[in-house]
């Protein structure tokens, strides 16, 4: 088994453990202080009611997997062009920075309801929530990783006539990877839960965010718990695809020296003189 095989397989285990501690006090909490099922259902009873109900369920998972899909490529889309134009130019960064800090500063429930007056209750204005709370860390990385590029390296680069896109692709572009793959991560993160909230102010068509509320209105646990458990597999599941882009991506990031080919002794000496000492 191949070390790469070897890591996957504890990861998965580990993982498995880390669900299995979770359940595990979930039903301790439920057993110490004697809760009903209408109260709080056990893990095993919120998984069931999940098949139960699948029919249900996999129809608003659609809807809100688009939404957090869409919403996070477009917010990466958008924070990644800032990023570099702002590390392009500093009178860009000087205009746009301060206004992108306030952007995050306002909160987005306050701003999701002038959003659906403004843009309607379809898709867009979730996918506008969406994009608003994923493109800010993908920015601030972005120009992080731009502003940590060698400067000898683009030095020696502009002496050799390189243009300023080559230099790009072949100089910065690399090593701003591992920051992006950062930043797409987090915003991996958010993006379920700006998914949701979209849907509670600005939904024509039903989401899991919308089933939370209906089933949080009228008592029922079970339904809550089980569209809660299926919106943090949306979230995991996306995060680990990203994660595994940033692991194909930049490949250097997990080995500390080059590969070595390994030959045979005699072809290493083909093409080359020994020189024996003289005694």
């Amino acid at each position: 088994m191949s070390a790469l095989l070897r890591k996957t397989a504890v990861r998965l285990v580990m993982a498995a453990l880390a669900v299995g501690l979770i359940f595990g006090v979930w039903n301790l909490v439920i057993f110490a202080f004697d809760l009903k099922a209408y109260a709080l259902p056990t893990p095993q009873d919120s998984v069931a009611t999940i098949y139960d109900r699948w029919s249900t369920y996999q129809p608003l998972m659609l809807q809100t997997i688009k939404e957090t899909v869409y919403g996070f490529l477009i917010g990466a889309a958008i924070g990644f062009f800032l990023g570099v134009a702002m590390s392009a130019s500093k009178i860009v960064q000087r205009l746009i920075y301060p206004s992108l800090i306030t952007s995050q500063a306002v909160p987005v429930v306050a701003v999701a309801a002038p959003l659906a007056i403004l843009l309607g209750f379809g898709l867009v204005t979730k996918l506008v929530i969406v994009a608003w709370w994923v493109f800010f860390p993908v920015v601030v990385n972005v120009l992080d990783g731009l502003a940590r590029v060698d400067r000898d390296l683009l030095n020696l680069a502009r002496v050799m006539g390189a243009k300023r896109t080559r230099t790009f692709l072949a100089i910065q572009l690399p090593a701003t990877l591992s920051p992006l793959f950062s930043g797409l991560k987090i915003g991996a993160t958010y993006a379920v839960t700006a998914a949701v909230i979209g849907e509670w102010v600005a939904s024509l068509q039903y989401g899991l965010g919308t089933y939370l509320n209906t089933a949080a209105a009228s008592l029922d646990t079970r339904g809550v718990l089980g569209a809660t458990i299926l919106l943090t597999m949306i979230g995991i599941t996306l995060f680990l695809i990203v994660a595994a882009m940033g692991i194909v991506a930049t490949p250097w990031e997990r080995r500390s020296t080059a590969r070595r080919r390994t030959r045979p002794a005699g072809e290493m000496l083909v093409g080359h003189s020994v020189e024996t000492p003289q005694t």
